[in-house]
C-alpha cells in the first residue's frame, strides 16, 4: 500500500476542493468572525460521571495496554522518537519518526506508570533520554521542531517542516510529564524545553499563527485562522512565559457556526479529530469563554458525526448506531482526510476506529458500543497486538495493516481521561497551561440544567443481518 508522508493538514487541503462539489444534505453553515459570539443549540448540560461496567473496563484496559505497547516498542529508547506508523502483519524496519507521535508517547510513559504497565524506574528513565535528546540535539528552530525525524538519529526527513501545531502535541506530553514525574532534572528539561519555543517569532506579524515553516522558502501560506486542533497551540502560546502570544490571539480565529438536523455547534470542513486533540490535554470541562463551552461543543460535534454516520447507511449498511467513525486515515489507496458533516473525501463506509475511540470522554455510552461491537465481531482482523487497526471496511472486508501513532495516542488518552481524567489533572497541574487558558478568558461556570442531548437516532440498518 502507497504511504503518504504529507500531514494530515495537506491532506485536508488537497481534499477540499473535491469535497465543495458534495451535497451539504441537511448542513447549514454561517459565518461567525472573531467579535461574534457563537451561540450552539442542542448543547447538553456536563456528563454526569459514566459508570463503566466491568466488562467495558476490562476492555478499556486491554485497548489502553495494547496502545500502550506500541509507545514502548516502536521507539529508539535512546532518543525516545515515536515511530509515525508500523505494519502490525510483519517486521517493520521503518525510522519515520514523528514529533507529534511522541508527544503522545511521553503522555503514555505517565499513563502506563500509573497503570502499572511499566516499572516508575524504568518509565522515568525513558522520560529523562527523551528530554535530554530534545534539549540537546533534535534539530528545531527557535525551539519549534521539524514534522518528521529518523527515530535513530533525529536528522530531518522528507524535506518535512518547522511544525507549529505538531511541536505544541509534543509540548504537551513534555508537560505532563514534569507534572507527573516531580523529578528535578525532568522538571527542569520541561521547563527548558518549553520556554525556548519563540511564540513571538510565529506571530511577528500577524495573530494567525501560521502552520509552519521551513529554511528553503520560510513561512508556509497556511495559517491556523479557523477552530480546529489548533486551540492546544494558541493556549500554549498564551501560557508561555518567556515568548508569550497577546491576548488577542485567542479571539483573532474563526468559530463558524455548522448546523445539521437541526442542531448547531462550532466546527470546520474538517474530519472529527479536530474536535479531540486539544481536549486530550486541556480540560475544558465547565469553562468557557464568550464563545463557546468548547467541551459541550465537542459532545454535540461528536453526536452531530454519529448522526451523519447512521444517515449514510443507505449507501454503506455497516454504519449503525454500534458501529459508525470515520476521520482522516488510511485506506485501500492510501491516507485519505474523510468524514463529515460536510461528507469530505470519498467515503465508502470504512470504520476509523479512533473516530469514536478518541470521543470516548464525549460520548462514553455510543463509544462503548462501537469499541464493543468491533472487540466481539472483527477482533481477529480489526484488533492488533497494538490495539485497533487504524481503519477497516466490513463491506468490502479490507483490514488495514498499520497502525498509526497519533491514532493511537489519541486513543489511549481519551480512553485513560474518560476512565480517571488522569491526563487533564495531571496536565492541568502545569502553571503554563493554566495561565493560558485564563489569559484566553476561559473560565468556570455553571451550565445550564435545562439543556438536553438530542434523542438517539435509532440505526437504519441491522448490523448483524
Amino acid at each position: 500500500m502507497w504511504k503518504s508522508h504529507l500531514s494530515r493538514r495537506q491532506w485536508l487541503r488537497q481534499s477540499l476542493g473535491a469535497a465543495a462539489a458534495l451535497p451539504l444534505s441537511r448542513l447549514n453553515i454561517w459565518p461567525s468572525y472573531p467579535a461574534t459570539e457563537t451561540k450552539p443549540t442542542g448543547i447538553a448540560p456536563p456528563t454526569s460521571q459514566y459508570v463503566f461496567s466491568s466488562a467495558d473496563d476490562a476492555l478499556l484496559d486491554d485497548l489502553e495496554s495494547s496502545c500502550f505497547a506500541y509507545f514502548l516498542e516502536q521507539t529508539n529508547p535512546t532518543t525516545g522518537i515515536i515511530k509515525d506508523r508500523c505494519n502490525v502483519r510483519a517486521d517493520d524496519k521503518g525510522e519515520l519518526g514523528s514529533i507529534a507521535a511522541t508527544g503522545f508517547g511521553l503522555t503514555a510513559l505517565c499513563i502506563g506508570e500509573k497503570r502499572g504497565y511499566i516499572p516508575r524506574a524504568v518509565a522515568q528513565a525513558r522520560v529523562l533520554g527523551t528530554l535530554r535528546f530534545l534539549w540537546n540535539k533534535l534539530p528545531n528552530h527557535r525551539g519549534f521542531f521539524y514534522h518528521w525525524a529518523n527515530i535513530n538519529s533525529g536528522e530531518r526527513l522528507w524535506d518535512s517542516e518547522v511544525s507549529s501545531v505538531d511541536t505544541a502535541i509534543l509540548l504537551c506530553g513534555v508537560l505532563t510529564c514534569g507534572q507527573h514525574f516531580e523529578h528535578p532534572e525532568i522538571s527542569d528539561l520541561a521547563r527548558l524545553i518549553f520556554d525556548r519555543v519563540d511564540w513571538n517569532w510565529l506571530s511577528e506579524d500577524t495573530l494567525i499563527l501560521p502552520h509552519g515553516w521551513t529554511p528553503e522558502s520560510g513561512f508556509l501560506q497556511y495559517r491556523w485562522d479557523d477552530y480546529s486542533e489548533m486551540m492546544m497551540m494558541y493556549l500554549l502560546g498564551l501560557g508561555s512565559p518567556s515568548h508569550p502570544l497577546p491576548p488577542d490571539a485567542w479571539n483573532a480565529w474563526k468559530r463558524t457556526t455548522f448546523e445539521y438536523d437541526g442542531i448547531r455547534y462550532i466546527g470546520s470542513f474538517a474530519p472529527l479529530f479536530v474536535h479531540q486533540y486539544s481536549q486530550a490535554w486541556f480540560d475544558f470541562r465547565g469553562k468557557r469563554d464568550r464563545y463557546a463551552d468548547y467541551f459541550q461543543n465537542s459532545v454535540i460535534a461528536t453526536d452531530v458525526h454519529r448522526r451523519f454516520c447512521i444517515d449514510l447507511a443507505t449507501q454503506f449498511p455497516d454504519y449503525s448506531d454500534d458501529l459508525w467513525g470515520i476521520s482522516a486515515s488510511d485506506s485501500p489507496e492510501g491516507y485519505v482526510a474523510w468524514g463529515g458533516p460536510p461528507a469530505t473525501g470519498p467515503i465508502d463506509g470504512t470504520i476509523v476506529p479512533c473516530a469514536a475511540a478518541g470521543s470516548l470522554p464525549f460520548l462514553p455510552g455510543a463509544v462503548m458500543r462501537v469499541l464493543r461491537t468491533i472487540k466481539s465481531q472483527y477482533a481477529g482482523s480489526a484488533w492488533s497486538r497494538y490495539g485497533l487497526v487504524d481503519a477497516f471496511n466490513p463491506l468490502t472486508k479490507w483490514f488495514d495493516h498499520d497502525v498509526i501513532g497519533i491514532d493511537l495516542g489519541i486513543t489511549l488518552v481519551m480512553v485513560e481521561n474518560a476512565r480517571s481524567a488522569f491526563v487533564w489533572n495531571t496536565f492541568m497541574k502545569s502553571p503554563d497551561a493554566r495561565r493560558g487558558m485564563e489569559r484566553a478568558g476561559l473560565k468556570p461556570y455553571q451550565p445550564s440544567a435545562t439543556g438536553q442531548v438530542p434523542p438517539s437516532k435509532p440505526a437504519t440498518t441491522d448490523p448483524s443481518s
